[in-house]
């Protein structure tokens, strides 16, 4: 039995139709509203929050895989994740299960320097210090040696469906509405973004070879690393569109967060957009070859035919 912990979401919705596609069909999924990816998944309505729930969700699993997600609010992550990532841990090591943990990069430097599985942890921001708490919570499980345990990070997203990323948010869900395209704080710095359905197929690859549990892996992204000028300017001439955008500058968007919550929950991030986003996956590319990345031109056009 493989368990998919917070399961609703884009990645886990694409893991896990991928496990079911290549690795087993006995597929647990987890959420507190859970619905079926494949005719034959096994749901559990469970709050991760409650030790006790989560304990009974992963029993019986051989691989367990945390891809659960929280609303962009720190208060919330701050006193929720941490909660639910220690109740799953613990989980785990009652029923004898490897974990397998989804990350994003939010404890990295804000900087433009090429970020690699070694890069030190140095979080901006609230929401950023509890990605690197969480981070390090997982890494002294693995420490302890109890039970398998791998973190899979991925850079920010953008991909088919009802993929959350500032990419689609302002970039490609507005083309698709036929809205001029909005680029965060600068539209030259270079992007690292990852296909949702890679992520997820490449975390399915990683829980289900016993040699990559005790490490951290890069997942996999092209190497073309597109400004947002060039992301852009491709995206509208796929869907047909003039290639024209606005810039959305750091300032206007410091002054919207004094009356908006929601954007400002966003502006920890903002320095991220103002450098250069090298997330290097050459790790996972060396260990799996035979792994297709899918390109950006190839995404988007996955995207148009939808």
């Amino acid at each position: 039995m493989q368990t998919i912990l917070g399961a609703n979401g884009q990645i886990a919705t694409e893991l896990a139709r991928t496990l079911h596609q290549h690795h087993t069909e006995q597929l647990r999924l987890v959420s507190r509203n859970p619905c079926k990816v494949n005719e034959d998944d096994t749901l559990m309505a469970g709050d991760m929050l409650d030790a006790g729930q989560t304990t009974q969700a992963v029993k019986g699993s051989r691989i367990v895989y945390f891809t659960a997600g929280l609303p962009p609010d720190s208060k919330l992550w701050e006193e929720q994740f941490p909660v639910m990532l220690r109740n799953a841990l613990r989980a785990c090591r009652a029923a004898g299960a490897s974990f397998a943990y989804f990350d994003n990069t939010y404890m990295y430097p804000q900087n433009s320097q090429i970020q690699t599985e070694e890069t030190r942890f140095a979080p901006v921001g609230r929401k950023g210090r509890v990605r690197a708490a969480m981070a390090t919570m997982v890494l002294q499980e693995m420490g302890r040696g109890d039970i398998p345990v791998l973190i899979a990070r991925a850079p920010e997203f953008y991909g088919p469906g009802k993929t959350q990323s500032f990419t689609n948010a302002l970039i490609i869900d507005r083309l698709k509405a036929d809205k001029r395209p909005l680029v965060p704080v600068r539209d030259d710095t270079r992007r690292t973004l990852i296909w949702t359905p890679d992520a997820s197929r490449a975390l399915a690859t990683l829980g289900n070879t016993p040699g990559a549990f005790g490490q951290t892996w890069h997942l996999p992204c092209c190497d073309d690393r597109p400004t947002y000028k060039t992301f852009v300017t491709m995206t509208s001439r796929l869907f047909g569109r003039p290639p024209s955008y606005s810039v959305i500058g750091k300032l206007p968007l410091i002054i919207a967060g004094i009356f908006s919550k929601k954007v400002r929950e966003i502006r920890e991030l903002l320095p991220r957009y103002e450098q250069d986003n090298l997330f290097d996956s050459s790790k996972f590319k060396r260990h799996f070859p035979e792994f297709s990345v899918t390109t950006y031109k190839e995404g988007l056009e996955l995207i148009w035919k939808e």
